[in-house]
């Protein structure tokens, strides 16, 4: 099995506006699991839309939050 590497901020800030909820937890460097259960319990460390049955991250956050700017997601 190929592990995909993690990629750099410079790589994210790159992105689409909104990424799915497994591209965004590979950025953050935890499972697809952890972030959903995150979510679900409402203390998701980067802001989210619900779309449809599933959530998308908004990348500018994820940009914020791995750039060690302030704290303010939702």
């Amino acid at each position: 099995m190929t592990r995909t590497s993690q990629p750099t901020l410079a790589d994210i800030r790159k992105w689409p506006a909104t990424v799915n909820v497994g591209q965004a937890a590979q950025a953050l460097g935890c499972s697809k699991s952890h972030l959903h259960e995150r979510i679900k319990q409402g203390n998701s460390p980067v802001k989210t839309i619900p779309f449809g049955t599933r959530h998308v991250v908004i990348t500018a956050d994820l940009v914020r939050v791995l750039s060690g700017e302030e704290q303010g997601a939702a």
